[in-house]
């Protein structure tokens, strides 16, 4: 069985329970799986597969979520189940769009695949604690608008979407838990704790669009901080926004030349 195709597959699923299972089978499955690097795979319609809630609007509409009322961390949890959701179809589609790289990428997204989709499950379930599921509130397609933006070129995705939006979360989530912390309820402490796991996994995502860009770079004689200014302008990235969270930044692999582009201080969270 061939990765590139499976994962293409499970992108696919517009039912969440078939595309969780389609990344199950993927998963067992991860080592005995060939790859066909080169090969060039037609896109089908419908991208990313998807149920129909939840509504979809804009970033700026998406209202506030006030942690301190149960219905506000539903919504919270919610917002970042969304976000999980969202992860594994770009991991999915890393996998599957970009030929002609080696063999060692195509395993590293496919890992990504594999515990995004880990994390989906485990805020869903607490979701389902909280008396909702995914869908039942409105959310935005931030994520996925910066892959159809870099839908041609896998060193912009690298450096657009690992590494500016998903990183992001590293710095978002420890202050999302400290808010949580601060109510002292019992569902939010549980929230925090799934959120521990996720920030862990998350520092290695962000870490292997980091590889991946750099080795790319390196590979069309490119220099790397140069090159993602003019990417980042290209596509209108947004910039980090602090705090920072440098720590967890540095754990996945930025550089002292981008922690001082963005005038991060000597320590992080």
């Amino acid at each position: 069985m061939e990765m590139r195709a499976l994962a293409l597959q499970a992108l696919a699923a517009d039912n969440i329970e078939e595309k969780l299972a389609r990344v199950g089978v993927l998963s067992a499955q991860a080592a005995s799986l060939s790859i066909v690097t080169e090969q060039a795979i037609a896109e089908p319609l419908g991208l990313p597969g998807r149920p129909v809630r939840p509504l979809l609007i804009e970033p700026s509409q998406v209202p506030r979520r006030p942690v301190h009322t149960p219905a506000g961390r539903a919504a919270l949890v919610h917002a970042i189940c969304h976000i999980e959701f969202n992860a594994i179809n770009l991991a999915l589609d890393a996998v599957w769009r970009f030929g002609g790289l080696p063999e060692a990428y195509y395993r590293d997204w496919l890992r990504v695949a594999i515990e995004e989709a880990n994390h989906f499950s485990l805020l869903h379930a607490h979701l389902r604690t909280l008396g909702h599921a995914y869908g039942d509130f409105a959310a935005h397609d931030g994520l996925w608008a910066m892959c159809e933006k870099t839908r041609d070129d896998v060193t912009a995705r690298m450096a657009l979407v690992p590494r500016t939006l998903e990183a992001r979360g590293l710095d978002a989530t420890p202050l999302i838990q400290r808010k949580l912390h601060a109510t002292g309820a019992p569902d939010a402490l549980a929230a925090c704790a799934i959120l521990d796991l996720i920030l862990r996994e998350e520092i290695g995502h962000v870490a292997i669009g980091n590889h991946w860009y750099r080795w790319l770079c390196a590979r069309q004689g490119l220099e790397p901080l140069a090159h993602y200014r003019q990417l980042a302008r290209t596509h209108r990235a947004p910039p980090p926004r602090g705090p920072l969270n440098l720590s967890a930044r540095q754990r996945a692999g930025f550089s002292a030349e981008e922690m001082a582009e963005w005038g991060a201080p000597a320590r992080g969270d």
